[in-house]
């Protein structure tokens, strides 16, 4: 099953950029997932367990690296990237 995300992150730290950045690093190290990013959040799309795998190793390492941390997501069914 494909799944589509949206998700963005929120560091409660004065100089959230390079966080952000790390975090978005660290997806595009998976080539079998489509990322994409904008100013407003990060889109990721691919097979659901391995979005969800990915997701759940960045996220934790996030708040073990960084501390607090909002992630707000959306999870769609499907594969809904561009075409």
């Amino acid at each position: 099953m494909q799944l589509s995300v949206e998700i963005s992150k929120y560091p409660l730290h004065s100089d959230y950029i390079p966080f952000i950045k790390a975090f978005i690093e660290r997806l595009n190290t998976h080539p079998e997932l489509k990322v994409l990013t904008n100013t407003m959040s990060t889109q990721i799309f691919g097979e659901y367990d391995l979005v969800m795998s990915v997701l759940q190793q960045e996220m934790k390492r996030s708040f073990e690296e960084f501390g607090k941390i909002v992630f707000v997501c959306k999870f769609i069914s499907g594969d809904l990237s561009p075409q």
